[in-house]
């Protein structure tokens, strides 16, 4: 049993074994997929998969599987054969990772493993997924996690056939992207003096200086690792609130040029905003313009949610852009600003992402994919929709109630279940969903682990499988928790009540 369940498995008698003498036939298109399988494969195996035109481990791209769509493949494994086609390469990435888990758990390893028979069972898999955006946000803003563990996110998410990384990288406790004609972003905005306790309000600080920034060559070089496993990600510049880290170290992006805040090292929501004011959107010029350098995908991640109007009632130059653009006041900014950044990019040929907060009335460019993360109702008239319901796709609440359950976000607790059973409407406009892991009680790797996986397992389930199935989830989780403990995995074990 694999995870996602597949569309149609048959298993057949025999197996197909892998040795020595074994090696790999790519045809045209296909040779990132054999790269991928032994790169994959030799760390445990030792084995060489040499390519060659007489391979009985055949991967092709074949036009005529239009049934299967972009991201469908299909795997045959005879006795003396395997053979992978897709129409598209990302639909051979995807039966890499099916191939990976149906052999011996032992393959997933990243050292030797001497006396392993390395043997497939003989099945045919017919197999493409139900919805195309699944995915996971990372927020590396409020704790910053290192390059090595974002690889290691991507593999995990890339063994799911989860396709999106969507990378939270700015917010008011840190700048995470460098930004050349702007360096006090990381200098100074990457860096807070200690950090709070507990949830919001708690008076308990650690006294400890916390940062952290990615180089452009580190950004650049993880998404063509992604890329490689067919994992693309979407960059997040949060705005126009969640804008502390930036507002410190240039003031004048503010409504308050003349004033010097600290970096926040509170939790919560703070009341700093960017200006709008015209010099405030050459700066997001440039910033975009370097995000959108760095990171060649289609969609690029503009925030949005959680917006305080507080300064701009009381700032003479917003309530006179208000005057200007004939708004409503103050509160219509946050529309009319979401607007202008998505209208950059729009015109670079790129698409934005933005939160949608529940009920503030914002219409925004139609072409905008929007993520409701509040509102019980999840379609937002007019948009494509990407599902983020913070009930059933939230990672950082807790898992359960257990007396030995990790600390995490209070509030609430987001079962594996409710993940698997989040409400998907039966409409064109909905992309697919993702789940969110915010990192304000995440500071290291292994707690972000712990919180997405299983809870990944099911959203990956949910997603691709025709006909989620609780049931055949967890018959399926009982096999693929080994694969997790093979991969030193730090996750939370499925249970009757998960």
């Amino acid at each position: 049993m694999i995870v996602p369940r597949p569309t149609r498995l048959r298993r057949r008698a025999g197996q197909f074994v892998f040795g020595p003498t074994t090696a790999l036939r790519a045809t045209q298109g296909a040779e990132p997929a054999a790269r991928l399988l032994r790169r994959h494969l030799r760390p445990a195996t030792g084995l060489p998969l040499p390519p060659s035109a007489t391979g009985t481990v055949l991967l092709t791209l074949d036009e005529q599987l239009v049934g299967l769509g972009d991201e469908g493949y299909a795997l045959t494994v005879s006795e003396l054969a395997v053979v992978l086609r897709a129409r598209r390469l990302a639909g051979l990435l995807h039966g890499v990772q099916t191939i990976r888990q149906l052999l011996p758990v032992e393959a997933l390893g990243e050292v030797p493993a001497p006396g392993v028979v390395w043997a497939l069972p003989c099945v045919d898999v017919e197999d493409s997924p139900r919805l195309p955006w699944r995915g996971a946000m990372l927020d590396v803003a409020r704790h910053f996690q290192p390059v090595r563990f974002l690889r290691r996110f991507v593999d995990l998410l890339a063994l799911h056939k989860l396709t999106v990384l969507h990378l939270h990288l700015t917010d008011d406790q840190g700048w995470r992207m460098p930004v050349a004609a702007y360096p006090a972003l990381t200098e100074v905005g990457g860096t807070r003096a200690r950090t709070q306790l507990g949830p919001a309000g708690s008076d308990r600080f650690d006294g400890v200086p916390h940062g952290g920034a990615y180089t452009t060559a580190e950004l650049r070089a993880l998404v063509a690792y992604a890329a490689e496993r067919g994992v693309r990600i979407v960059p997040e510049i949060d705005l126009p609130g969640h804008a502390r880290a930036a507002l410190a170290a240039y003031p004048w992006l503010g409504n308050h040029p003349q004033r010097r805040l600290p970096m926040w090292t509170e939790w919560g929501i703070s009341e700093a905003v960017f200006g709008v004011h015209e010099r405030v959107f050459d700066f997001l010029r440039t910033v975009f313009g370097e995000v959108m350098d760095v990171f060649p995908g289609e969609h690029v991640h503009i925030g949005g949610d959680e917006v305080p109007v507080t300064e701009w009632a009381a700032s003479p130059v917003a309530l006179d852009r208000v005057a200007r653009e004939g708004l409503t006041g103050p509160e219509a900014l946050r529309g009319w600003f979401l607007n202008r950044v998505g209208g950059l990019l729009l015109d670079q040929g790129r698409v934005p992402v933005c939160w949608a907060d529940a009920g503030d009335g914002t219409r925004l460019d139609p072409r905008t994919v929007v993520m409701p993360w509040q509102d019980s109702t999840p379609l937002v008239d007019g948009h494509p929709v990407v599902l983020t319901p913070y009930r059933s796709t939230y990672l950082d609440y807790p898992q359960s109630t257990d007396d030995d359950e990790r600390p995490g976000q209070p509030g609430a607790v987001v079962t594996t279940y409710d993940v698997y059973h989040q409400p998907i409407p039966d409409d064109p406009a909905v992309l697919g969903s993702q789940c969110q892991l915010w990192t304000e009680q995440v500071p290291r790797p292994e707690d972000v682990e712990y919180l997405a996986f299983p809870r990944l397992c099911a959203l990956a389930d949910a997603l691709w499988s025709a006909k989620p199935d609780w049931a055949a989830f967890g018959a399926a989780m009982a096999v693929h928790e080994r694969r997790l403990a093979a991969l030193s995995v730090a996750y939370r074990a499925l249970t009757a009540t998960s």
